[in-house]
């Protein structure tokens, strides 16, 4: 029986240790880039601390560079999946050779001894030849060389803008190891999940380039382009950039030999670095450095502080794409789209390399939770007011919803848990991903109330900077803040495809009983607005048992008593004497309901 207690007792806190701690590492690198023809070597020296309670005997390690080549899983994921992404489709299997992306280790030694590794496409798999214990550090000196493909997707050489270099996903990165494990997922083309570390490049290419990427530049002297006015080494073929980022889980850069470069700083102190080509509009891109100070600020009073010295907002890529202390976006593009990108990706600053899920696992809360956020930002910095600044995220559930009802024999929609690699359509994906990530911020808005919710997403800065939060964590944070029940929410959004619909299904006016009835599996709380012939309006609130309270109201409200989740229809009693004109379920419309034509009744005499 003694035996029995204790592992009662000592379980519970098991778990919870388990999800409290995050490994740890320093890179140390040294990179040489010929642009003659793209290829590069380099030299890793990696301290991996096991902050874990399990005793780590194999490392793996992420070679994202080996998915552009013919035959690779992104290439036959790209030409196969359902609707394939324009930006791919076939472009890989229609490389040539030179036009490959490589990524090779020579080399790679535990303390000092070579110990076996083996390459499975993006994946090498590394034996250590002596297990690294919980709490204890080991080194990892590796040799590496790659050839940096042509850009298809996020990374390569002279994308079609004819930036030189996106150099992101470039070099022979650790695994993450967390409460589940090891997260060796091949390189599809999705998201990423990464280590917590500090990371100190030097990266060594022709005098003439302009780098601009993750970290604080060390010796700015010495390379000029915008950071200095008197660059050392002018007889110098090359010039060796040497960047320090601390507290990251990746790091990328680009370099261009015609990059602008522009600075500006905010009012908190962050250095804003602007990289562009001058085929851009040189106007909206200076417009778009003051814009960007407004969005740092607002993300900074609405989230929490920006932790690092220096953003940098670099031309590149095939789209736009968030790293660690910079992001990478097309520049050649109207106004509204530069700055809308922008500011998507400045956020993810914040909801991803800050509070960074796992992404490939819970895209919906990096993706969605900025999209969110975006829609707030951009309101505020262009002074453009809405009262309802969601829309779009909702149409864009909707249109998934109706598409899906439309054409029932296509499994289009998947629950949000699907992992982000094995979506059937990577319209559902976005949609899911992006937009249904975004509603359910807002719509949990709907439950807990505006305030509630601005606090929580504070709150959630404040208890998981520079951790991986999962979404239970998140859910928690909610929880605590509004005092309310919110397992049903999460789970019934998430983890499954359940649906919203109500309809006001009768009211007998003589009795002035109305009947509401839920059509869809998924149950809310309801706010209904009730206008009388007079002018007025009446708001009823019906709470539902699962969330176990009610939220706060601003405005006087008639509370109800709870919906019980099992009965399908509610009825309640509309006081008073004056005549009934219009019935409305969610004026709002933050309730993501996808047949509103039940919502609303009008009477006319």
């Amino acid at each position: 029986m003694k035996h029995s207690l204790l592992f009662l007792f000592c379980f519970p806190f098991f778990v919870f240790s388990q999800t409290s701690w995050q490994q740890h590492v320093e890179y140390d690198m040294d990179i040489k880039m010929d642009v003659s023809d793209f290829t590069f070597t380099g030299d890793q020296k990696l301290v991996y601390t096991n902050n874990s309670p399990d005793t780590i005997r194999k490392v793996y390690y992420h070679l994202f560079f080996n998915a552009f080549r013919p035959g690779s899983q992104m290439d036959v994921r790209s030409r196969t999946i359902k609707d394939p992404d324009s930006r791919v489709g076939g472009r890989i299997l229609a490389l040539e050779e030179k036009d490959y992306g490589a990524l090779n280790v020579v080399s790679l030694k535990q303390d000092g001894k070579s110990v076996f590794f083996e390459e499975k496409e993006t994946v090498l798999l590394a034996r250590l030849k002596k297990p690294l214990l919980p709490g204890e550090k080991t080194e990892l000196k590796m040799a590496f060389k790659g050839q940096v493909p042509l850009q298809i997707r996020r990374s390569g050489k002279m994308n079609k803008e004819g930036v030189h270099l996106t150099m992101t996903q470039w070099f022979p990165k650790l695994s993450e190891y967390d409460f589940e494990g090891w997260h060796p997922n091949p390189y599809i083309g999705r998201e990423f999940h990464g280590v917590w570390g500090n990371y100190a490049v030097n990266i060594t290419i022709d005098k003439n380039y302009v780098v601009g990427g993750t970290g604080t530049l060390l010796n700015p002297d010495e390379v000029g382009h915008g950071y200095s006015k008197s660059p050392k080494n002018k007889k110098n073929k090359t010039l060796t950039w040497r960047f320090l980022a601390n507290n990251v889980h990746d790091f990328a850069w680009a370099a261009d030999p015609d990059y602008i470069h522009d600075k500006m700083t905010s009012s908190s102190g962050v250095d804003l670095h602007f990289f562009y080509k001058p085929t851009v509009n040189i106007e909206d891109w200076k417009k778009l450095q003051g814009d960007t100070l407004g969005l740092l600020d607002y993300f900074e009073k609405n989230i929490g502080p920006y932790p690092w010295s220096q953003y940098s907002v670099i031309q590149g890529g095939d789209g736009g794409m968030e790293y660690a202390m910079c992001t990478m976006i097309t520049g050649m593009r109207p106004y509204p789209s530069l700055f809308g990108v922008t500011a998507h990706e400045l956020a993810h600053a914040w909801f991803q390399h800050i509070l960074a899920n796992n992404e490939a696992k819970h895209p919906w809360m990096d993706e969605g939770f900025t999209e969110y956020i975006t829609s707030l930002a951009e309101g505020a910095v262009l002074n453009k007011s809405s009262k309802f600044p969601h829309k779009s995220s909702y149409d864009r559930y909707y249109a998934l919803n109706q598409y899906q009802s439309q054409n029932p024999g296509i499994d289009l929609e998947q629950p949000q848990t699907v992992h982000s690699d094995r979506w059937n359509w990577n319209f559902a994906y976005g949609a899911s991903s992006y937009s249904k990530g975004s509603v359910f911020l807002s719509q949990l808005g709907y439950i807990i109330g505006k305030k509630n919710l601005a606090r929580t997403i504070k709150r959630y800065y404040n208890e998981f900077k520079f951790k991986h939060p999962t979404p239970n964590d998140f859910k928690r944070v909610a929880e605590k803040v509004s005092d309310l029940e919110l397992e049903w929410y999460l789970n019934d959004w998430t983890k499954t495809t359940n649906k919203i619909d109500y309809e006001i299904s009768l009211f007998d006016a003589e009795s002035r009983y109305v009947t509401l009835k839920r059509i869809e599996s998924m149950p809310m709380p309801l706010e209904i607005d009730v206008s009388f012939d007079d002018g007025t309006v009446k708001k009823y609130y019906i709470p539902i048992d699962l969330m176990q309270g009610s939220k706060s109201f601003d405005s006087p409200v008639v509370e109800l008593s709870p919906w019980v989740w099992v009965a399908p229809e509610y009825r309640f009693f509309i006081e008073g004497k004056k005549s009934v004109i219009k019935i409305e379920i969610d004026p709002s419309k933050r309730l993501a309901d996808i047949n509103r034509s039940g919502n609303v009744i009008e009477f006319t005499e």
